[in-house]
């Protein structure tokens, strides 16, 4: 089974951060994606306003790092909860727990607030990432040494399976 939601969007307010009665660190807020498109109606919203729950190291740092209208890029998984109000009625809430959390401003419109690199935090701990390489090259294919490569084409491998006890 599959559950991942990959967001990226403003922070509609500044996050909210509580404990709960055993200690635990969790912090929620909201944040605003742009839709891909516009609509002709100028009164029509144009953006998805997600809710977001983040809990322990992860939400220490959202609230140290991240405030109201600061872009973020949010990697966790989709819960509904259940609750009944008040009234006795039957409530349900949609919202996405981050597990992975990065800067996704540039430095630029950040002010460079979150030092020289672009930090992330994820549930396994803070994780500075190392810059993107200038150039790139691709590794060397793979030559058997008793086999002649062939161009564009897959290499012949002589290989006996005699040895193996399937």
């Amino acid at each position: 089974m599959l559950n991942r939601a990959i967001l990226q969007g403003r922070l509609v307010a500044d996050p909210e951060l509580r404990h709960t009665q055993s200690g635990t660190a969790v912090v929620s807020f909201r944040i605003a994606c742009d839709r891909d498109y516009k609509s002709k109606d100028p009164n029509a919203q144009n953006a998805d306003f997600i809710n977001i729950v983040a809990w322990r190291q992860t939400a220490e740092f959202i609230s140290r790092y991240f405030t109201k209208g600061s872009m973020i890029l949010v990697d966790g998984r989709l819960q509904v909860r259940e609750y009944t109000d008040n009234t006795g009625n039957r409530r349900y809430v949609t919202e996405v727990v981050a597990e992975n959390v990065n800067f996704a401003a540039s430095r630029r419109e950040s002010g460079g607030g979150y030092g020289q690199q672009n930090n992330s935090y994820n549930a396994g701990g803070y994780a500075p990432q190392q810059p993107a390489q200038s150039t790139y090259s691709a590794p060397s294919a793979y030559t058997p040494s008793n086999a002649a490569p062939v161009a564009n084409e897959f290499a012949e491998l002589n290989d006996d399976d005699g040895e193996l006890p399937f």
